[in-house]
């Protein structure tokens, strides 16, 4: 393309693994390597395997490379660039072709991919601030970025991609990765809720541009108690309950004792969950960021429904105020919500 080298040259002066990767039609998105990570990196007292995220037909990848932004869209093509409004009104299904179809390698990026940054950023002292306020930080209200797009009852929303401070970069830094907290919730790839049992697609097979988290897809795993995957349906496996149904308060459990409905959820500060006396929470669970760290902090709440299948959003958007951070997880919604607060980011692996 003209001017790669100009490009090249520009992001390599933010610093870190920051890099421009074309796709199969030559087109550029501004990426930022994540090093493949251990329990021990991100957990209290984790162990030295390699988190499975990173792991595909059990091959270890070194590196993943993440949207530095969150996405635009041009011609159904997913694209990682500064200064752009990010592609909203995208159900998950849509989302993940459009990081398809950039070419072998591209996917949307993965649930655990996305709660390891999190999770490092807060054993690292830089848990990222964002745009929770409308345009604003809502526990900084000085720290602010550029409108894209106005809401006329609140003179604020979302914000262009990369426009605020460092402080809402995972890292605090130039080379950081933008927007993990607030703008706009993200759909994430290889995890979802049917009937509240929790599901993954195993490992990091969901990189795979063959791997099919359709509905009906049988590349879906549940987990145990003792971190073991088992087929979905299996007794005994984790799921998200509501306490009661006068107590909307969400709970890890091994049965639905309250089931929602569409017009109900449970939830709770992510940092306050809690499981239900006597259920262990294996270490996978605590990676994939359903359920908090030992002493875990940062900000932000956990919505679900346990009824029917629920996609996951991550991270919160622009109008979440004191329930927005890093930590937000959004399981009460089915595959085909599009919302104006609603984007995703690709990523990639070689």
């Amino acid at each position: 393309m003209a001017n790669f080298d100009d490009l090249a040259l520009a992001v390599a002066s933010f610093g870190g693994n920051n890099r421009v990767i074309l796709d199969d039609m030559g087109k550029p998105s501004i990426m930022v390597g994540v090093p493949k990570m251990r329990y021990s990196d991100i957990i209290t007292g984790g162990t030295q395997e390699t988190l499975p995220w990173w792991i595909v037909e059990n091959v270890e990848k070194n590196m993943i490379w993440v949207s530095k932004y969150i996405n635009c869209v041009v011609n159904d093509r997913a694209y990682s660039l500064p200064m752009k409004d990010p592609h909203c009104y995208v159900d998950f299904d849509t989302a993940l072709k459009y990081c398809r179809n950039k070419g072998e390698g591209w996917h949307l990026n993965q649930n655990g991919v996305f709660a390891a940054l999190a999770l490092w950023s807060e054993k690292n002292g830089t848990i990222p601030r964002g745009n929770t306020n409308w345009d604003a930080a809502y526990e900084k209200a000085w720290e602010r970025g550029v409108n894209t797009y106005i809401d006329g009852s609140h003179g604020g929303g979302r914000t262009a991609t990369g426009s605020g401070p460092v402080t809402w970069n995972h890292d605090h830094s130039p080379a950081g990765i933008a927007d993990l907290c607030g703008n706009c919730w993200e759909w994430v790839s290889g995890m979802r809720l049917v009937n509240g049992e929790i599901q993954i697609i195993p490992y990091g097979n969901a990189m795979k541009s063959d791997c099919s988290m359709s509905a009906d897809s049988t590349e879906w795993k549940a987990i145990m108690p003792d971190g073991r995957l088992v087929e979905p349906g299996t007794a005994g496996t984790l799921k998200i309950d509501r306490t009661s149904a006068s107590d909307a308060t969400l709970r890890i459990n091994t049965g639905v004792t309250t089931q929602t409905t569409d017009s109900n959820d449970t939830n709770v500060k992510f940092k306050d969950t809690k499981a239900v006396s006597g259920v262990a929470i294996p270490k996978i669970l605590i990676a994939a960021g359903l359920f908090p760290d030992s002493g875990q902090s940062a900000p932000g709440h956990y919505w679900a429904r346990n009824n029917g299948e629920r996609l996951p959003l991550r991270g919160s958007s622009f109008n979440n105020t004191s329930d927005g951070g890093v930590s937000a997880v959004n399981l009460g919604n089915a595959r085909s919500l599009v919302n104006y607060h609603v984007s995703f980011r690709a990523a990639f692996y070689e």
